[in-house]
């Protein structure tokens, strides 16, 4: 990533952090794309703890995601994030887009997440 792309990324994440703050009632869930893989956690900020993440690495996800397109996947990442939030009880989030345009694999995730469940 070119490092006017980056910086530029960097001023909106911190612009739109301003005003999006997790809680233990209302925990943020975050997204980061790289070129080839898609991670998604949802944190505390107050406790600055990750409750849950899921990502498109790791030896279970090589099968899981095996054929599907790239924002197929971030799809998949969404749902089972929605999963794993329910068995910690997290039903509601507040949705941090991390500087990225909300559009392709970003909107995916938001989409698998609100198909799992999750409301926001």
């Amino acid at each position: 990533m070119s490092g006017q792309k980056l910086e530029s990324r960097t001023r909106r994440k911190l612009r739109i952090r301003k005003n999006v703050h997790g809680t233990v009632e209302r925990p943020r869930l975050t997204v980061f794309r790289s070129l080839k893989h898609v991670y998604a956690q949802v944190i505390d900020d107050d406790t600055q703890r990750t409750l849950c993440h899921a990502s498109t690495v790791g030896a279970a996800g090589a099968e899981l995601f095996k054929g599907l397109s790239k924002t197929a996947q971030a799809k998949k990442v969404g749902e089972l994030l929605a999963g794993a939030c329910k068995e910690r009880g997290i039903a509601r989030v507040v949705f941090d887009r991390n500087g990225y345009l909300y559009h392709g694999r970003v909107r995916a995730v938001a989409a698998g997440a609100r198909e799992g469940g999750l409301d926001f």
